[in-house]
């Protein structure tokens, strides 16, 4: 459940016209629902009620740090890829012993950073990183506690580019080598041995892969235990999916209750990272439409957010269901919704039936919450969108939209280059 619906044939966000807030923040712009985001987070939380878990929201679907604060305030930990995601989330009141550091390239200071602040666990990708890691933890006087990501090869059964756990795949540590690096793991003395971690693959709509996942975990965990290693969290990672279009994944209460059949007496503590189902459907990017034009074989409707404020439709083929936000009676045609980024790959959608669009008017892109913003760029040297969260009738702007100064802010002209421009940066507004 999502709170954007059409009121008097106006759509709102919870209790405010989304025209309203477009007149105060321009377009184009990311608006998120406080509701919508509290519900989810909860429902998925709740799920997993009957055992001990943590609910570590995976920080690169969405990083601004209101949504951080906000998930937090619920009790949630936050899964991190990167120094930048690390530091978001104690800005946004993560507890470190809360915090999960996953990804496949941690460098040296990122991990020294994590290790000062005292974050739950690592999830180590590689043997090589377990002797960084250990090397770091040995220069500084800390033990480093670890999982080490398993890879069990197996089918997600969605979009190969945000599949993960299969061997052809960079992430983890293959299932049949897992004992071995564990054993590996043991033997340095700045490590400390506590969990086992498992990511397949984002967008998953099926509930088949991850409990195939989990057996295989089961029976690695079993042969570790047996050899004394003390594996106290069971990592599942993320990726359920959400409905863009007609997908129908299991509902978080469905999806939980046939992974506590598998670890129920399992004695671990779960953690979960999810990401896309908690902030997907809980934001939209608002655009208006530009220009409209035809040829003999194309409509276009060209609108002013691009490929670099919304990467998925060009790089996933992803679908974003386009509304109005004035619902009318009018004709339906079939037309490419475009963005002004200068790449034949910028479009928001391809031969869509869409209501006739009018110059001027605003659109909604549904869906958008997730990988959005987080994923966009300043390419063709465009301003990054501004972030919206509406709580019932008040709007915040928990992110300013940049302007032309914050696009070169740190970059220099070297003395060599100055003075030979007849126009002067002066003279710039």
């Amino acid at each position: 459940m999502h709170f954007f619906e059409y009121k008097n044939r106006e759509l709102y966000c919870e209790e405010i016209p989304i025209t309203k807030i477009a007149q105060k923040v321009g377009t184009p712009f990311y608006l998120y629902s406080y509701k919508t985001l509290i519900r989810h987070f909860n429902v998925f939380n709740d799920a997993f009620k009957d055992i001990p878990h943590l609910v570590c929201y995976s920080a690169k679907a969405n990083s601004n740090m209101a949504l951080l604060r906000l998930f937090v305030n619920l009790g949630g930990g936050v899964d991190v890829v990167s120094g930048g995601e690390l530091y978001r989330a104690l800005k946004g009141g993560a507890d470190p012993k809360k915090i999960v550091f996953s990804g496949v390239g941690k460098r040296e200071d990122e991990i020294e950073y994590a290790l000062r602040i005292g974050i739950l666990m690592f999830n180590v990708e590689s043997s090589q990183e377990l002797q960084t890691i250990n090397e770091v933890a040995g220069r500084i006087g800390k033990k480093a506690p670890i999982a080490i990501r398993v890879n069990p090869d197996i089918d997600p059964k969605t979009h190969p580019y945000i599949s993960t756990g299969l061997r052809k795949n960079k992430f983890g540590i293959d299932i049949l080598r897992a004992p071995t690096a564990y054993r590996f793991a043991s033997q340095l003395q700045n490590l400390k041995i506590i969990g086992i971690d498992c990511h397949i693959g984002s967008q998953l709509v099926e509930v088949e892969p991850i409990i195939e996942a989990l057996k295989k975990l089961k029976r690695l965990v079993g042969d570790l235990r047996k050899e004394g290693m003390g594996i106290q969290y069971l990592d599942l990672g993320g990726g359920l999916g959400i409905t863009y279009e007609d997908e129908e994944p299991p509902h978080p209460v469905e999806y939980a209750s046939t992974i506590l059949d598998q670890i129920r007496g399992f004695d671990c503590t779960l953690i979960l990272e999810p990401g896309r189902v908690i902030v997907g459907n809980a934001g939209v990017l608002v655009s208006k439409v530009l220009y409209t034009k035809e040829n003999e074989e194309k409509r276009f409707v060209i609108v002013d957010a691009g490929m670099n404020d919304l990467v998925r439709p060009s790089y996933y083929g992803s679908y974003h269901q386009i509304l109005p936000v004035k619902e009318e009676n009018r004709d339906e045609i079939v037309a490419d919704v475009v963005g002004p980024i200068c790449e034949s790959s910028d479009f928001l959608a391809k031969e869509r039936k869409i209501p006739r669009l009018n110059p001027g008017e605003l659109i909604v892109i549904m869906s958008a919450g997730a990988y959005g913003f987080s994923m966009s760029t300043n390419y063709n040297s465009r301003p990054r969108v501004a972030e919206v969260l509406v709580r019932n009738d008040q709007m915040f702007v928990i992110r300013k939209r940049e302007d032309y100064e914050d696009l070169i802010r740190g970059e220099e002209i070297p003395e060599f280059l100055q003075g030979n421009s007849k126009f002067q940066s002066s003279n710039v507004k």
